[in-house]
């Protein structure tokens, strides 16, 4: 699978384990910064991630920074993503299973770094169920 990774400075410390986690895998990932853990703005990350899934770049994003919220909000803003904030790996599963998330925002300041790892593997198994879950999804966008 390809994959689009992005963090700003707080998520950078687990960033490269999880692109060699991803890429030990077989999966092809995208690294679209920071490169180090000096003080960078989330918004520029967070769109390069959402923009990749959005033009097919990449099939899911992975994101992070200190709380996960920020990138998840600005991931949101953009049509078509569905970028989940989780925190534990049965709510990775869930956002997935019934929303169809295609990023997953992790708060890096509140989980360890195993339970990142863990819930993107979670997140990047878990197929959408469809069903009624899709017409929901489907009832999402703002047009």
């Amino acid at each position: 699978m390809k994959l689009a990774i992005g963090c700003d400075h707080a998520g950078y410390p687990y960033k490269d384990g999880l692109v060699a986690m991803l890429q030990s895998q077989g999966h092809l990932v995208l690294d679209l910064g920071t490169h180090s853990a000096e003080s960078a703005d989330y918004p520029n990350f967070a769109h390069a991630v959402a923009t990749a899934v959005e033009n097919g770049s990449a099939e899911k994003g992975i994101l992070l920074c200190g709380s996960g919220n920020g990138v998840a909000i600005t991931a949101n803003k953009h049509q078509g993503i569905r970028c989940a904030l989780c925190w534990t790996e049965e709510i990775a599963a869930l956002a997935r299973q019934h929303n169809d998330a295609n990023i997953i925002a992790l708060p890096v300041r509140y989980v360890p770094e195993i339970l990142a790892q863990a819930m993107v593997r979670v997140f990047i198994q878990t197929p959408f169920e469809g069903g009624r879950h899709a017409r929901r999804v489907d009832a999402i966008a703002c047009s």
